[in-house]
């Protein structure tokens, strides 16, 4: 890769992700960066990949009538700021600079509404399932480039921040992967 070919930042917009912006964000609190970063797993439906469904959720498209699972979706407004697809294909709804609605009611060390202060990355993949060996690479690119660019201290899974609540990325998701993948001190990763 050459340095024209190297991903840039554009006002939280990264070059190399597709971008489908979405209309679910509103701005953060004045003078907040992003210190988090959230992993969430999708797929829609259920166990299917690969699909249109995922992007019309984000852009408030989904045809909720097409199947019984997206019923319970009517009228939901939700975005993440990436999503990264099982061929480890990059997407961005959301500029990073933004606050995007991923979390729902959330709280992280001793903080609430991690929306205002956390970037959203959802992996394409099952709650609790295995997930591919190229959206590890494209999470391994994606992270230092987000953390050059903000103050990131820690990465987390959707469950660690809502528990109880939420369940992914889930057992499935392998942490020590990434760990090794980025070489980042484990204090990074205070759930692992």
């Amino acid at each position: 890769m050459t340095a024209s070919e190297r991903p840039r930042w554009d006002r939280g917009w990264l070059s190399s992700a597709r971008v489908v912006p979405s209309p679910n964000f509103g701005p953060r609190p004045d003078g907040e960066e992003p210190s988090l970063v959230v992993l969430h797993s999708i797929s829609l439906p259920p166990g299917v990949f690969g699909g249109p469904e995922i992007e019309a959720l984000f852009t408030n498209c989904l045809d909720c009538g097409a199947h019984p699972s997206f019923q319970a979706l009517q009228g939901l407004e939700v975005s993440a700021h990436f999503l990264i697809r099982r061929d480890g294909e990059l997407l961005q709804f959301v500029s990073a600079d933004e606050r995007a609605w991923h979390a729902g009611k959330s709280s992280f060390r001793g903080r609430e509404r991690c929306n205002d202060f956390s970037i959203g990355i959802e992996l394409e993949g099952l709650e609790g399932g295995l997930f591919e060996a190229r959206q590890y690479q494209a999470l391994g690119l994606l992270l230092p480039l987000l953390r050059a660019r903000y103050p990131l201290d820690a990465v987390v899974g959707h469950e660690h921040i809502a528990p109880g609540r939420k369940a992914d990325p889930g057992p499935g998701f392998d942490w020590p992967r990434l760990l090794q993948e980025l070489g980042w001190a484990p204090r990074l990763f205070p759930f692992v």
